[in-house]
């Protein structure tokens, strides 16, 4: 194999507020070789997502910190150059969702699956046929049980998991109200994915009140929502909140207002609404459904096929632009998907 340049990125310093290029490091590295059982990967696309956020601070995710100085790790898709495990051969594509923010990588082959190109275009699998779709697919079916008729209201709707659980819940006969920021988000949700309403969470210089947000969703929502699959908290889950009807499910996915505070949000008691309505809520982490990845992936693949699924993504080119694209993410720059194409 030729001599080729490695390079990775790695987490300088934790960031305070939101992340700027200052907190990421880009450095040398050299070319790794695999052992037994692994595969030398060339990075073709990363993934940058919100829940990074949580392990560039020490201690409050679900998932342990990383380190100052160590090479930051997501999804990503790659080609096998060299092979070292019988499951896997030169050429094809795979997808990880812990492999590091470098050119070239070595992974084992338990940690990585390979990617029909001949389905999909391999990026899906960093988005509507992999993790984001996965998360749309359970927290929805499993914690929000929609039911035909009933109203489905999401937040940070015009994501990569929001414009997922949005297109699930009408192929599921629900009413679908989508909450995004900006008048292109908005008008995708409308025109391409047929919401049944929008709300645009932005003004000409920020944000629309909470009382402003909740008359704005009364009026579309005349019977309360009865599934709130929540992507962003903090004051657009204060409005939401107060419209939820009886039984209503509330499915906590993401908080991406609230990863960059440096203190805790204080925000309005939840409690009346739940106890008045006899609602529920639940978070959940998509990796404790990974012994049914198979069961959702079948669903989305075979949705997709069909026609019924579309998705969206916002594709940054370049290695060196990976932590813009990450920043990106909390300026609300992506519709679907945010991605870097590496090679």
């Amino acid at each position: 194999m030729p001599h080729m340049k490695n390079r990775q990125i790695r987490l300088a310093s934790r960031p305070t507020g939101m992340p700027t290029p200052e907190n990421f490091e880009f450095t040398d590295c050299e070319m790794p070789v695999p052992r037994e059982g692994e595969v030398l990967i060339r990075t073709l696309y990363i993934s940058v997502d919100p829940y990074l956020r949580g392990r560039m601070r020490e201690g409050r995710s679900y998932i342990p910190p990383f380190a100052v100085g160590q090479v930051i790790v997501s999804g990503a898709v790659g080609e096998v150059l060299e092979s070292r495990s019988p499951a896997f051969q030169t050429g094809d594509a795979v997808v990880g969702g812990l492999l590091p923010w470098q050119l070239y990588s070595v992974a084992s082959a338990g940690m990585i699956q390979k990617v029909n190109p001949e389905l999909a275009p391999i990026t899906t699998a960093l988005g509507i046929l992999g993790m984001p779709g996965l998360t749309a697919y359970f927290g929805l079916m499993d914690i929000g049980r929609p039911q035909k008729g009933e109203t489905v209201v999401v937040s940070g709707a015009a994501g990569a998991v929001g414009t997922a659980v949005c297109q699930i819940a009408r192929l599921k006969g629900c009413r679908v109200i989508g909450i995004a920021g900006g008048a292109e988000k908005t008008r995708y949700l409308k025109e391409e994915l047929s919401l049944d309403a929008t709300i645009d969470y932005k003004t000409a210089t920020g944000q629309k009140s909470v009382t402003e947000l909740r008359e704005e969703l009364s009026a579309v929502c005349p019977n309360g929502v009865s599934v709130y699959f929540d992507n962003v908290g903090g004051e657009i889950s204060d409005a939401v909140m107060m419209l939820i009807s009886q039984g209503a499910r509330v499915v906590i996915c993401g908080l991406i207002s609230l990863y960059n505070l440096d203190k805790p949000d204080i925000g309005p008691r939840i409690q009346p609404y739940l106890l008045v309505n006899s609602a529920l809520m639940q978070g959940f982490i998509i990796t404790r459904y990974a012994n049914r990845f198979g069961e959702g992936l079948q669903q989305l693949s075979e949705w997709l096929t069909e026609g019924k699924l579309k998705y969206a993504e916002t594709i940054v080119e370049g290695f060196e632009n990976v932590p813009q694209a990450f920043i990106g993410l909390f300026k609300g720059e992506n519709l679907g998907k945010q991605i870097v194409k590496v090679a």
